[in-house]
């Protein structure tokens, strides 16, 4: 773990204490304004995941520096485009405080980021000194909603996309296969809870080709063990639901097919930089990491349009709002909105 230095951890505490006064939950009314948004639809959405989806669990401490998602900051997430697309506001379910504790907010966005599907969070060493082991897996973040709220329902666009941490934690095979898949199946079985508790509007996405990210290139692979463990995480999860007989209850996304296909035109999708660079430049970004990427740590001035990821894992906030739209292509391909 990259230690981060004292001036900018001093900064966490100095300003992080003033952002707290100001921060609150907020989002998730779904109600919007009299006119239809541009989906065709009203819908409150509610987001469970990892860091791909977290909309500012971290934001209370990483705000003090700029920061605040897994992205090239100020951006937004993929799951925040796709909310005001449905005329939504989507803010985070939990923060964190000065303790490093996680405090409930009003927010639908329960996603966190180093979440795995149902790995506690002290198995892994997650920027611990940045937030500390905080984050909910994603069975606890489903447990945490139901408890709130009781159920889902069909005024509703649940989101569900995890899967990616297991990947990057399991090591190789033949150990990491059965890590993976029991993470797929476990994933399927919380589609079921969501479904089975009213969730009538859920998407499910599989992983993406984590072997093509900055990350899985630099490895001594090449990637081939992310892409394959990608895969395998992918086959479990369709399978798993196809035979707890959700595949027709859930709207499925396939980002593994759709990342390969944005890597390969890169350039027509506006990037001039695919998988290898990063728009959060290393040595200006503490723990080199995008939660705390901000346009001062930028490569250059428009790196969050011209490069396809903020740090060695995490898209950039032109290629959130690229998988946005094809999310939401999806979602109307089903039948509902537009």
């Amino acid at each position: 773990m990259r230690a981060i230095n004292d001036n900018v951890r001093a900064a966490f505490i100095a300003m992080a204490a003033a952002l707290l006064s100001a921060c609150g939950g907020g989002g998730g009314s779904g109600n919007g304004s009299a006119a239809a948004p541009a989906g065709g639809i009203h819908l409150q959405i509610v987001s469970f995941g990892d860091s791909l989806s977290d909309v500012g669990t971290y934001a209370p401490l990483a705000s003090a520096v700029g920061g605040g998602r897994f992205t090239t900051n100020p951006g937004q997430v993929w799951a925040q485009d796709v909310a005001q697309h449905y005329g939504d506001t989507l803010s985070a379910a939990f923060t964190i405080d000065l303790t490093h504790r996680l405090s409930a907010q009003s927010g639908l966005g329960y996603a966190e980021g180093g979440a795995t599907v149902a790995t506690p969070a002290n198995q892994y060493d997650f920027l611990t000194d940045v937030i500390g082991n905080v984050e909910m897996p994603v069975n606890q973040q489903v447990s945490s909603y139901l408890g709130a709220h009781g159920s889902f329902n069909a005024g509703q666009l649940v989101l569900v996309w995890a899967g990616a941490n297991d990947v990057l934690r399991a090591g190789t095979p033949p150990a990491a296969a059965q890590i993976v898949e029991a993470a797929a199946t476990t994933l399927a079985q919380l589609v079921g809870q969501i479904v089975q508790n009213g969730g009538t509007h859920v998407v499910v996405i599989n992983l993406p080709n984590i072997g093509l990210s900055p990350k899985g290139v630099a490895s001594a692979d090449g990637g081939a063990n992310f892409s394959q463990l990608s895969q395998l995480f992918n086959g479990t999860l369709n399978s798993a639901l196809q035979s707890d007989g959700l595949q027709g209850k859930v709207i499925e996304v396939d980002s593994y097919t759709w990342i390969n296909q944005v890597f390969a035109n890169f350039q027509a999708n506006g990037f001039s930089v695919s998988n290898t660079g990063q728009a959060c430049d290393p040595a200006k970004t503490p723990d080199d990491t995008a939660l705390l990427c901000s346009p001062p740590t930028y490569v250059s001035a428009n790196a969050d349009q011209t490069y396809m990821f903020a740090d060695d894992l995490h898209p950039t906030t032109h290629l959130h709002a690229l998988f946005a739209q094809f999310v939401e292509q999806q979602i109307a391909s089903s039948g509902l909105g537009h």
